[in-house]
């Protein structure tokens, strides 16, 4: 009868993990290299992307961001001088000169929509502005015209609602009393009414069309 093998004898030797260190130091250069290949080329690539136009554009067309087409190009420190899709506004642009089919998109060659329903005046108050005026702000401009003695007539509102674009700062040397230049965005439909106040000398004065918050 054969024995049976005793559980006793000698196991197995287990195979211990070989690790060479040159060959994890070859990885890590292979990996390092082809990191910096990657930075390089990265760093090399300054494209952005910029708006090139579908079709030929004329002026006085409307577009939309339907109407252009996103492309790289390498424009380096030139990349501001056109429009990318974030500059486009939900109501569109206008195209202000012709712009060829493919040509990339000069932010020169674009107007805001709301320019054809607005336009840009300034106009010099003749009392002090309120405090509460400044860039935003939503005015109604008075006018009241000089009488043949010397008075004024009462005052009308010329625009209803214009809208403050900027405050004009006086750079010269002699100080008027008078509120201070302020250009307004004013409808088309009242810029002759403006310009005539203007050009009458009318005393023009500035009134907030609502109470600010806090005020």
């Amino acid at each position: 009868m054969k024995r049976q093998p005793s559980g006793d004898g000698p196991s197995p030797r287990r195979k211990r993990f070989w690790f060479d260190p040159r060959f994890a130091i070859g990885v890590a250069l292979i990996a390092a290299s082809i990191a910096g290949v990657i930075g390089i080329v990265a760093a090399a690539d300054s494209s952005v992307l910029v708006l090139s136009a579908r079709n030929a554009l004329s002026p006085g067309e409307r577009v939309d961001a339907s109407d252009l087409v996103p492309t790289s190009v390498r424009l380096d420190a030139a990349g501001s001088l056109y429009l990318s899709l974030a500059d486009v506004p939900e109501e569109g642009l206008v195209i202000t000169r012709p712009v060829a089919a493919g040509e990339l998109l000069p932010a020169s060659a674009v107007g805001l929509a709301a320019g054809e329903r607005l336009a840009s005046v300034v106009v010099t108050a003749g009392a002090q502005l309120s405090a509460s005026i400044e860039p935003g702000s939503s005015v109604d401009l008075w006018a009241a015209r000089e009488a043949e003695n010397g008075e004024f007539a009462p005052p009308v509102v010329v625009v209803s609602g214009a809208t403050v674009v900027r405050l004009v700062e006086n750079d010269g040397l002699v100080v008027d009393d008078s509120g201070g230049a302020v250009e307004l965005l004013v409808p088309r439909a009242r810029i002759a009414r403006v310009l005539e106040a203007i050009a009458n000398g009318d005393a023009l004065s500035l009134v907030p069309a609502s109470i600010p918050v806090g005020r």
